[in-house]
């Protein structure tokens, strides 16, 4: 049995005979040794990623005026950064957009070009005070001007992500990219392989305190990230870093068209090799990880799974869906992520880089919660038809013409002798009818397959399946297959028209 510890470790590291390999190599010498000789042999694995993390941003202190002022509102290059914290303190969200540039400049621009060196516009405004007496202020300043520039995000690296991709019939635009109608194509992100919480999935060297490669420098874990959901793997990282030694190699703003601006953050993680349980999990590969498919053409949080994936499926290029290949592209940059696990490797190999042990190791097994509302969601129940008009399935074509011309209902459910649905039937099913000379039962030109929806479905889930299916009409049914409402193209459009 092998046991290290992490003084051991970075003994190695200051007398330059530590062995550090990346997770991508670690996989072929848990392949060759075995778990317990991968644990003999090597000290430290790298890992690395490199993809869009919206939840980013900088702390800035930008020193005192003359007058001093206590900033109420404070915009860097017309992109508006939270104040709310003493009077010359601002956190810039990477996600905040300028006010006059829109979805073309953002926060994300903002700290990519502080890194850059450039200088930026600062114009805030105050009510005033005694002892902050002015009320405006315009000025210019470079990342070496702020006495502070600390990283601090939120909620980076998630363990693995969702893939994505789009049933509807258009395009659509979101934070996984432009997603083609009719399930089109596929996205993901993550490093798979490389990424970091995937190769210590139990957390056992991973938590606040450890020290990590962030943006080019060092940085550390503060704790779990917001949204840390481990007990499904998808934990999340909350990390911070000095901004000012940080590169634009690693930091890069990002467009997502439709959807607004993002920052590409490169991290990696190095994991201590401890003993042969943590050199098994460093043996991951792209095929032992798993995610799903989700249809992002659902305008719901709980999206439907089209497919569960493996990442070596996803890198691929391609995937199945419904027996159809349909190709797959990369959010995350896996090319970069292999440079910062090789770059972090560097660093350690030199001694410039010595690993730690958390603090406190990162909750295990917890879920995140979604949002209470105190304003309902709109269910099919809350506007859906209950008076009904129905036609047996042996009735005749002429009844069922009657019917509609007396009710000035366009669809008519179709029942059987149990009162329950077996078909529907449409002013147009009974004018193709008629133009035929066809007067038989209403069974003879009746649609059998009826897409149906239930009193408790979310009013955007159904209306995404009429979109999907070609329908302007459901019935509402209960698990007896009976007929208790109709919801219509109509009554979903009076709903956001009343809301908007």
């Amino acid at each position: 049995m092998v046991k290290k510890t992490i003084h051991e470790i970075n003994g190695r590291i200051r007398d330059g005979s530590v062995n550090v390999v990346t997770a991508e190599e670690m996989v072929h010498i848990v392949g060759e040794l075995g778990a317990e000789g991968a644990a003999k042999e090597v000290d430290v694995v790298t890992t690395g990623t490199f993809g869009a993390m919206c939840s980013s941003g900088v702390w800035l202190n930008f020193g005192h005026s003359e007058p001093p002022i206590k900033m109420q509102k404070v915009f860097l290059n017309d992109v508006e950064a939270y104040t709310g914290v003493a009077a010359v303190d601002a956190f810039i969200g990477a996600t905040q957009l300028s006010e006059s540039l829109g979805m073309e400049y953002g926060g994300a621009h903002v700290i990519e070009d502080l890194i850059r060196g450039k200088s930026i516009h600062l114009h805030a405004t105050s009510h005033g005070t005694d002892c902050y007496p002015r009320k405006v202020l315009d000025t210019t300043l470079s990342l070496e001007d702020m006495n502070q520039a600390i990283m601090m995000n939120p909620r980076n690296a998630y363990q693995k992500y969702n893939a994505a991709t789009n049933g509807t019939k258009n395009t659509i635009h979101t934070y996984m990219g432009s997603l083609l109608p009719s399930f089109g194509n596929v996205t993901y992100s993550g490093a798979g392989v490389l990424s970091p919480l995937s190769n210590d999935p139990d957390y056992m060297t991973i938590g606040a305190g450890t020290r990590i490669f962030l943006g080019g420098t060092q940085g550390y874990i503060v704790g779990q990230g917001t949204q840390h959901s481990s007990g499904g793997g998808f934990g999340t990282l909350m990390v911070q870093g000095d901004l000012k030694h940080m590169s634009p190699d690693y930091i890069r703003a990002a467009n997502f068209t439709g959807y607004g601006t993002s920052l590409y953050v490169g991290m990696g993680v190095p994991i201590p090799i401890l003993n042969e349980q943590i050199a098994q999990a460093t043996a991951v590969t792209d095929a032992g990880v798993t995610t799903k498919i989700l249809d992002y053409g659902i305008p719901s949080r709980d999206r439907a799974a089209v497919r569960d994936v493996t990442y070596e499926e996803l890198r691929s290029g391609s995937v199945d869906i419904n027996g159809r290949d349909v190709p797959t592209s990369s959010l995350s940059s896996f090319k970069k992520s292999r440079l910062i696990a090789s770059e972090l490797k560097e660093w350690i190999t030199r001694g410039d880089f010595f690993v730690s042990m958390p603090v406190e190791r990162l909750p295990k097994d917890i879920s995140a919660k979604p949002m209470k509302q105190t304003e309902g969601i709109a269910l099919v129940s809350d506007i859906m038809a209950v008076s009904v008009v129905t036609i047996a399935k042996d009735a005749s074509v002429y009844d069922a013409a009657k019917t509609i011309m007396e009710t000035a209902f366009n669809h008519l459910p179709v029942v059987n002798a149990d009162n329950a649905l077996v078909g529907v039937v449409t002013a147009w099913d009974i004018s193709k009818a008629v133009s035929q000379n066809k007067f038989d039962l209403v069974e003879d030109i009746m649609t059998r397959k009826v897409i149906t929806a239930i009193a408790d479905e979310r009013v955007a889930v159904v209306a995404r399946r009429m979109d999907q299916d070609s329908v302007s009409a459901m019935p509402v049914i209960n698990k007896e297959r009976h007929i208790i409402g109709m919801i219509t193209s109509d009554d979903i459009s009076k709903l956001y028209a009343r809301r908007s």
